[in-house]
């Protein structure tokens, strides 16, 4: 029988969001695999978890490692699977030995916990019913041009990360792909002495951080493009959203709320929706 890989998903910044079922997962497992061994080892040392064989994992020995780390789930050994923070194999190289793991018959079980992209998502104030991470951008031009150019016309929210030092390019790029008057919500610290989220359009951002120098890690919440709307359609789906909104207001909701909620379900203007909700009632 194969052993187990386990992704344990590890604090962010604050240590008290280490969950009681990832404190048990590694103090059971016969080794972990960490993308530094230095870092889990104080993480260790400070969440007072028993002592494991540790092996490093990382983007640089990942080809080698992962066939060795297989190697030894496929022998009965179990491992648990951790970043430096946050929820390992979502933008992190964790991904190919899931790939690795997964065709040879080895169970792979996510012990979750704090995901910044996540968190931020929640935080911002955009619409987070669809929505796409696109992590970091590369640092070459051409690939970083044409993967905004991709984007163009996506109407989910964009999750972006980015670096204090790259940032201020980052936000000229955004503007350029998508308008300065395109929404963001910059999320740093998380969860850390210092955590802020700052919403503002992405001109506003720019002159922002024109004056002031960013510091710490960035998650950056992007708007959407508006989704093209079928002349035709329209009616209709006023007339869905009209009823919904009713619905809402049936069901206890107030009629700002009720609109705010179902326009941003169904995509439809907000002040025009607020107002047909109004003129229905006169």
């Amino acid at each position: 029988m194969p052993g187990t890989l386990y992704l344990v998903a590890t604090p962010i910044g604050n240590l008290g969001d280490f969950s009681p079922r990832a404190r048990t997962v590694m103090s059971e497992v016969d080794f972990i695999a960490a993308e530094d061994t230095r870092v889990t080892k104080k993480l260790m040392t400070a969440l007072e978890l028993p002592s494991k064989p540790l092996v490093s994992y990382f983007e640089h020995n990942r080809r080698q490692r992962g066939e060795e780390i297989l190697a030894r789930l496929l022998a009965g050994e179990s491992c648990a699977l951790v970043t430096d923070a946050g929820t390992p194999a979502v933008s992190d190289p964790g991904e190919d030995l899931v790939a690795l793991c997964a065709p040879a018959g080895v169970p792979v079980i996510p012990v979750p916990g704090c995901c910044a992209a996540v968190c931020a998502l929640a935080a911002s104030g955009l619409p987070t019913g669809r929505w796409c991470f696109e992590g970091f951008l590369s640092v070459n031009k051409k690939a970083r041009r044409e993967h905004l150019d991709a984007l163009a016309h996506e109407t989910r929210t964009m999750i972006f990360y980015e670096a204090p030092h790259k940032l201020r390019q980052t936000l000229d790029d955004l503007a350029a792909a998508f308008g300065g008057a395109r929404r963001i919500a910059l999320s740093r610290e998380l969860t850390k002495l210092h955590e802020e989220t700052l919403r503002m359009t992405l001109a506003e951002a720019v002159a922002y951080f024109a004056q002031t120098p960013p510091r710490g890690e960035f998650v950056l919440i992007v708007e959407g493009a508006a989704e093209a709307v079928d002349p035709d359609a329209l009616d209709d789906r006023m007339a869905r959203a009209l009823d919904a909104v009713r619905a809402r207001m049936a069901a206890g909701e107030t009629r700002k709320d009720a609109v705010k909620m179902v326009s941003a379900e169904l995509g439809v203007k907000k002040n025009a929706l607020y107002q047909l909700a109004l003129d229905a009632q006169d």
